[in-house]
């Protein structure tokens, strides 16, 4: 488990299954910026008893509030190139929007990935009106880098994608920042 302040992330486990296919199967909370595309029940968990939704591709993390409820999720998986990852993430409750989860969710799974492995750079791509992700990737030191043009398909129609990045040296001056 990686314990913040706000929130927590750790691996799904059996008993918490059930809720979680049906969160991520809640259409009304997915808003604008998530494809609408229904997940299987069954698909789910087949895939999570062959792997827990862990492979070498991708890790899947649930966010937890203080109490223990799960709010949402977070996840990194293979990006374009050796040395990078893609982070993902959705909170399942709107009211919990702009409260700080998110941003503390992110840093935590930051730390753990360049703690953890030798990746040089993590990504995030977001819808570009996406005011709140946007807020989120800089808060966590992420730098704007591009647009890829109608790479997304949501809501059935094709969305252009903000690119944000956040190289390891980039990670460590923020580090020293935060201690000194």
């Amino acid at each position: 488990m990686i314990k913040g302040t706000l929130c927590s992330l750790r691996h799904l486990q059996a008993a918490d299954l059930a809720t979680y296919i049906a969160l991520v199967n809640d259409l009304p909370s997915r808003g604008p910026f998530f494809s609408p595309q229904l997940k299987s029940p069954e698909a789910l968990r087949r895939d999570f008893m062959q792997n827990g939704f862990v492979t070498e591709d991708s890790e899947l993390f649930i966010i937890e509030d203080e109490r223990e409820a799960i709010i949402g999720s977070i996840t990194h998986f293979k990006s374009r190139t050796p040395t990078s990852r893609e982070i993902g993430y959705r909170l399942f409750d709107p009211q919990r929007y702009g409260r700080g989860y998110m941003s503390e969710a992110t840093r935590l799974l930051v730390d753990y990935l360049f703690q953890a492995y030798p990746y040089h750079r993590l990504e995030l791509l977001m819808d570009p009106l996406n005011t709140g992700s946007e807020r989120i990737a800089q808060k966590c030191g992420f730098r704007q880098e591009g647009m890829l043009r109608q790479a997304f398909f949501i809501n059935g129609v094709m969305r252009d994608v903000k690119i944000y990045g956040l190289l390891r040296p980039e990670w460590q001056d923020l580090q020293r920042t935060a201690r000194g």
